[in-house]
């Protein structure tokens, strides 16, 4: 088990320094990895980047929990996510190519008026160190969970192994090597969900037996949860829109939308495309189903940790070299998801947050460092659940971020004022959302986008009418 798991680590760690070779030694290249990443590459590397610990561990727990239902989070948030794709991608990369920028603050800026917006950029920047800490603290606390249960080692052990990991090869090539870990990492994380899904239906004595025994589940097959803000098919129907929200909140995180600023070339999206929704729903039905079969072999008590049904269930069934797989798929999605947001915390440090843009190439990467040691800090005081902060940090970055790059996407250039004021209005009542525990009814990021739009469309409204007037009296 731990020699097979080694392996694995020993392998990522190997790739990710071989980029080294191919490094040019400037901002450029570190952050975007000078925009010329195959389509393959850019695919595999989002969707291993998206589906990280909070597929092998929030969502395996949080189907445990739900049943059935669950299936409308996988429905939702792949479907959310490709409506937004056609919108934004091709968009926001050849944005990325006009501008020069390295940054998903900086493209945003520039974007939105056609010039720099100093303060626009230093906000975006500000909020996504924020909530991106948090998101990196969520997989180390993935990563460290997974080995307490499988090798007995301390909680914190996982976490900081993870953390030494994505400085070594964030250290050696920046985006690229994140990118070529990814790409690695992906194999392995299908492999691994796959074997363990095929080997726990085989053991139950196949398909119609495994659906005979969720069906004595009181509750466990049924399409939606009990706990709806509406009854019948109205909550249903919220309840599914909430998690296409969900899935169209991708185009408000920094550390997956850069991956697709790194492609060589605008024509070759498609492709990065068919790669990327391939691979995750593929995934993601695989996840789903390891989740609805861990509830029949781990009994539901006050005590179990449902996060911990993976690994927990990995050990019941698996050889220990298969343990090992598992838990090297587990750990290369936390660290496939931790490196990506680390580099795009530096990148808001060194290029949005500090006034005047760090171009030495050594500092950037000691930034690098010490946002890694804050992210590693944030998961030894972490006493969360992983699918909370995930979802926590998916939905303030999206409230905060989506509605301004959707407007850009279709034309509309807001002023930096109309643009803060979106950005601070979205986030807010998403953070409201949540604190008054509304967020069980509803994603709080369908609130969130909703506001920040509102706020646009009426700016942009507003302009309007202010300009006809001035034309009129003149």
């Amino acid at each position: 088990m731990v020699l097979s798991f080694s392996f694995f680590l020993l392998l990522f760690t190997l790739i990710g320094l071989a980029s080294f070779w191919q490094s040019r030694g400037t901002k450029q290249d570190y952050y975007l990895a000078s925009g010329n990443v195959k389509p393959w590459l850019v695919g595999l590397s989002a969707v291993a980047t998206n589906n990280s610990g909070y597929m092998f561990i929030g969502v395996i727990g949080y189907t445990y929990v739900t049943g059935l239902a669950a299936i409308w989070l996988m429905i939702g948030w792949i479907a959310g996510d490709f409506l937004a794709s056609l919108l934004v991608h091709k968009r926001l990369k050849a944005a990325a190519t006009t501008t020069g920028e390295v940054s998903y603050a900086g493209v945003l800026s520039v974007w939105s008026a056609g010039g720099n917006q100093p303060a626009l950029q230093r906000v975006i920047g500000v909020i996504s160190l924020v909530f991106l800490l948090a998101y990196a603290s969520a997989q180390l606390v993935a990563g460290s969970k997974a080995l307490h249960v499988l090798f007995g080692w301390p909680s914190w052990a996982g976490a900081v192994m993870g953390s030494v990991l994505v400085t070594l090869y964030c250290f050696a090539g920046g985006i690229r090597a994140s990118i070529w870990t990814d790409a690695a990492q992906s194999i392995v994380m299908i492999v691994a969900m796959s074997v363990l899904l095929v080997t726990a239906t085989q053991a139950l004595g196949g398909i119609e037996s495994t659906l005979m025994q969720m069906q004595a589940i009181d509750g466990f097959l049924d399409w939606f949860p009990k706990s709806l803000a509406l009854p019948g098919i109205a909550g249903g129907l919220l309840f599914a829109i909430s998690w296409l929200f969900a899935g169209l909140s991708v185009i408000g995180q920094p550390h997956i939308m850069v991956r697709f600023m790194t492609l060589d070339d605008t024509a070759s999206m498609n492709k990065a495309r068919l790669w990327y929704y391939l691979w995750y729903i593929a995934f993601y039905l695989a996840a789903t189903g390891v989740g609805l079969l861990s509830r029949i072999y781990l009994v539901d008590t006050e005590a179990f940790d449902a996060e911990l049904a993976l690994p927990t269930m990995a050990m019941e069934l698996l050889s220990p070299a298969m343990v090992g797989l598992i838990l090297a798929g587990l750990f290369a999605a936390t660290m496939s998801t931790a490196d990506s947001v680390v580099l795009s915390c530096s990148a808001a440090l060194t290029h949005d947050i500090l006034p005047h843009q760090i171009e030495n190439q050594y500092l950037i990467k000691g930034v690098t460092i010490v946002v890694t040691f804050l992210a590693l800090l944030g998961a030894l005081a972490n006493n969360h659940s992983v699918f909370s902060l995930v979802i926590m940090a998916w939905s303030g970055l999206a409230s905060a971020f989506a509605p301004l790059l959707l407007v850009l996407c279709v034309g509309m250039r807001p002023t930096q004022f109309a643009s803060l004021a979106a950005v601070a209005s979205g986030l807010a009542v998403a953070i409201l959302w949540r604190y008054l525990d509304l967020h069980e009814k509803a994603y709080e990021g369908l609130v969130g986008i909703v506001t920040g739009l509102i706020i646009l469309c009426l700016a942009e409204l507003f302009r309007h009418l202010w300009n006809k007037h001035k034309v009129n009296v003149s």
